[in-house]
């Protein structure tokens, strides 16, 4: 079922290219597989420009956050890195 303004979720639990195209995006839900480190949100590929990244830690506590606005513009894809064993489910939209 999609909403009626766009609004859609992807979720990963490995390094990898999540959604192509242009979007916004709204928020995340991330949570440790027990190893700390960085998660990298990139434009472009594993090897484009960070747009967003931040640290978690090997709790296992999930770690979310909304976005103000519209969101951050991924314009041609959102590729993620993540430590070993997290996960990440995005929320997205044009």
């Amino acid at each position: 079922m999609s909403d009626p303004q766009g609004l859609k979720s992807s979720h990963i639990e490995a390094t990898g290219t999540v959604v192509t195209g242009a979007f916004y995006l709204k928020g995340y839900q991330c949570i440790s597989g027990g190893t700390a480190g960085d998660v990298i949100f990139r434009d472009g590929g594993a090897s484009g420009t960070i747009v967003f990244q931040f640290n978690i830690g090997t709790g296992g506590q999930p770690i979310g956050l909304t976005l103000p606005g519209a969101g951050l513009l991924f314009e041609t894809s959102l590729h993620i890195t993540l430590p070993t064993a997290a996960k990440v489910t995005i929320f997205y939209g044009k």
